[in-house]
């Protein structure tokens, strides 16, 4: 039986990967799933520091996520209503993009959204519009990076789930 578990929980680590392509809360996913698998296995295969350590590493890439446009943003000379109209604008744009074509357009209408949502927020603070493109451009590399360090952080946790729950 702790095959089957393995495996599925194997589909349910790479189904949560996808999750993180399109911004939803995956990395939460695979770590519930492990958490599911150990108390299915009596914590024979993973046990409470791989949880741990899958549960730090879920936190640190949503962290690293959220905030990346926003930081982005504030790096390239953007202030506050910068940092928060990427913010925005990086979820309002990700859930659009979702409804047109899931996946490759939830990562560029996050883009744009963190983009257009900086850009705004440095146009409605009296700033020019070359600043307000510059912060704006910041921001949406910013996401995206976070959406690359986020997609890294899983593979990670996939690859602990992967030789961790072997059973």
């Amino acid at each position: 039986m702790p095959w089957l578990y393995y495996i599925l929980l194997l589909f349910l680590c790479a189904a949560s990967l996808a999750l993180v392509v399109v911004t939803l809360p995956g990395l939460w996913l695979m770590t519930a799933g492990a958490a599911v698998y150990a108390l299915l296995t009596h914590e024979k295969h993973i046990g409470f520091k791989s949880l741990v350590a899958l549960f730090v590493m879920a936190l640190i890439a949503e962290v690293l996520e959220f905030t990346a446009g926003g930081a982005a943003a504030k790096k390239a000379g953007g202030g506050r209503r910068a940092a928060v109209g990427a913010l925005l604008g990086g979820v309002i744009g990700g859930i659009v993009g979702s409804f047109i074509f899931p996946i490759i357009l939830s990562i560029v209408g996050i883009c744009i959204g963190c983009f257009a949502g900086a850009a705004i927020g440095e146009l409605s603070g009296g700033k020019d519009s070359a600043q307000a493109i510059r912060v704006g451009w910041g921001a949406a590399k910013g996401r995206l990076l976070g959406v690359v360090l986020k997609l890294a952080f899983g593979m990670v946790m996939f690859g602990l789930v992967l030789v961790a729950g072997w059973p």
